[in-house]
């Protein structure tokens, strides 16, 4: 089957296998990653270092003939520093020949056909960051990525040269063993340069060659094995073994792998833009459902939605969107009806704040500076019959956690486990990685988390800022560092579950937002600025009902997002399936 009819006969699969990307912190790029066409673009590498993606010539001049030139006959022994020798001309081995060899292709070790140069540093004394007469341009790793933050030295240290065609490697990580081009200057330690030996291999085909999965792979895991930072060895390189196509199928081979890549472009222009459509769409119909002037409006828009439901919701990503949508309809109480017997929210307040007085007056708290008065233009939505806005330290207790690095010597310490930030997921606690910290014994119980207490985090990535979880008692002995505010409820009543779900909801979530301070991609909040935050409280009766009705709704929504996980995982093992039968 040619390459062509590869990629039209299976496009559903190409352009259908699509995955979320792991949150990868600061600065993270696109949140999805289209499986398919990443997979269908590491096949037709594969076809082309294998023979099968051009037919072969006969009248080729076969590639030994390119491996008799003197430059290359040459090349045997090679001296890789600290006394190791390499040896090209050793035979290869049968293992090492992964498939059948085409008619007119020879195999040999890569360290035969190129040189690799490592780069230099120039002291940085000498760095400026503005063209300057006599003065080149330091390319780093990063260049290649973002060609903003340019680095310029004297002509003098500019001693490892290369231009825009020349192809780079990238030495270090993550990720290790990068292959770039496009840049020119002078290149640094993080950097080698591949030289082409002799004329046996053409520019573009050794860009492809090194770009093509299996020698990505093997060189990336065999790098990462080494002790202290991941490093591409040069004799990983140079020991790899290739099969050399004669030189006029090389320049088929590229001309071919450079169509079917500007069609993979155009695959993924299309599927990014089917994406964003979609998306669009349903936050366009979601909205609708959230401005919503009554419970009569907002069933007819739903209806409206439930029509396409199994069409717009079909990737993780439509499914948070419902799952906010949901909180953001619970907390403006539009998720279920009012109920004019229920006690009002007032009352509660008013038991809250004779609770909190009291125990001012036991010394069991210390009295806060008061927050001044809501004002109106604070007031995110218009409330319900019977709900009212308080600031959140109103109804809770609020600490700061364990600094880290105290002096604590002379004082009877025991090791206890503490929640940090990576521990606190928007509605859910991860323990899977809980450290430890040597607290001073007369301080456990005041940094103890109880069952109920809200955990907070304080800083992060600019839209993770003020990410709630409830502590359910999950292990004996839990405390909390100080980047994870603790927050208690003073009356049971006032519902720890309705406090986090309006903290993760849409309003609390943009007033941390614009609250926080933010310095290069990350944010954080004070204690004021959460004590200050608004909650909407509902009547008691009222928010058992919203509670769960929520409850269910997210139920329904864990369901969705299971099952599509299940589809998502059968086109990545189609994509898959057609990439193996295809070799």
């Amino acid at each position: 089957m040619s390459a062509e009819k590869l990629i039209t006969d299976h496009i559903d699969i190409w352009t259908s296998a699509v995955q979320a990307k792991s949150s990868s912190g600061r600065g993270s790029g696109k949140k999805r990653e289209l499986y398919g066409i990443k997979k269908l673009r590491e096949l037709i590498l594969e076809l082309a270092v294998r023979g099968k993606l051009v037919p072969q010539d006969p009248s080729d001049e076969p590639a030994c003939e390119l491996l008799n030139h003197e430059e290359i006959t040459q090349r045997g022994l090679l001296k890789l520093g600290k006394g190791k020798i390499l040896d090209l001309n050793r035979r290869i081995s049968e293992n090492e020949k992964r498939f059948v060899l085409p008619c007119g292709w020879e195999w040999t070790r890569l360290g035969k056909t190129i040189e690799v140069t490592g780069g230099s540093q120039p002291p940085k004394s000498k760095f400026v960051y503005e063209h300057r007469e006599g003065y080149v341009r330091l390319v780093q790793i990063r260049d290649f990525k973002s060609d903003t933050n340019l680095t310029y030295v004297p002509q003098e240290f500019a001693n490892r040269p290369f231009v825009e065609t020349d192809i780079m490697i990238g030495r270090y990580g993550p990720p290790v063993f990068q292959i770039l081009r496009g840049l020119s200057g002078t290149y640094n330690v993080a950097l080698m340069k591949a030289e082409l030996v002799g004329d046996s291999i053409h520019n573009d085909y050794l860009f492809w060659l090194l770009s093509e999965p299996f020698i990505q792979k093997l060189v990336t895991s065999e790098s990462e094995r080494t002790a202290g930072q991941s490093g591409v060895r040069k004799e990983l390189i140079y020991d790899f073994v290739i099969a050399l196509p004669p030189k006029q199928e090389q320049h088929r081979i590229v001309a071919k792998i450079d169509e079917l890549m500007a069609l993979c472009d155009q695959l993924e222009q299309q599927t990014e833009a089917s994406l964003g459509a979609h998306q669009v769409l349903v936050e366009t119909l979601l909205a609708t459902l959230t401005n919503s002037q009554d419970a009569t409006e907002l069933m007819a828009n739903w209806a409206r939605i439930s029509e396409h439901f199994d069409t717009l919701f079909t990737t993780e990503q439509s499914i948070d969107q419902l799952k906010q949508t949901i909180l953001q309809l619970a907390v403006m109480g539009k998720l279920v009806s009012q109920d004019p017997n229920d006690e009002p929210a007032a009352k509660l307040l008013e038991r809250i704040a004779e609770e909190k007085a009291q125990l001012v007056k036991e010394k069991k708290i210390k009295k806060q500076k008061a927050l001044p008065p809501i004002a109106e233009d604070e007031k995110p939505f218009e409330l319900p019959n019977g709900w009212e806005w308080c600031r959140f330290e109103d109804v809770v207790e609020i600490h700061s956690g364990i600094t880290k690095g105290r002096k604590l010597a002379g004082r009877e310490l025991k090791t206890i486990p503490y929640l940090s930030v990576a521990n606190v997921q928007r509605g859910y606690l991860n323990l899977q990685n809980v450290k430890e910290i040597d607290l001073p014994v007369d301080e456990l119980e005041k940094y103890a988390v109880e069952a109920g207490d809200l955990l907070i985090t304080e800083g992060g990535d600019w839209d993770k800022v003020g990410r709630t979880a409830i502590w359910r008692t999950e292990a004996p002995y839990m405390a909390h560092q100080n980047h994870v505010f603790k927050a208690r409820p003073y009356l049971s009543e006032q519902s720890e579950i309705w406090l986090g779900m309006y903290l993760n909801g849409p309003f609390a979530r943009d007033y941390f937002a614009g609250s926080s301070k933010q310095t290069t991609n990350l944010a954080s909040i004070n204690k004021t600025q959460l004590r200050s935050c608004l909650i909407a409280v509902p009547p008691n009766g009222e928010k058992q009902r919203i509670t769960m009705k929520v409850q269910e709704l997210m139920d329904m929504c864990k369901l969705l997002q299971e099952r599509i996980a299940v589809c998502q995982q059968t086109q990545f093992q189609f994509a898959d399936a057609i990439v193996l039968n295809a070799l």
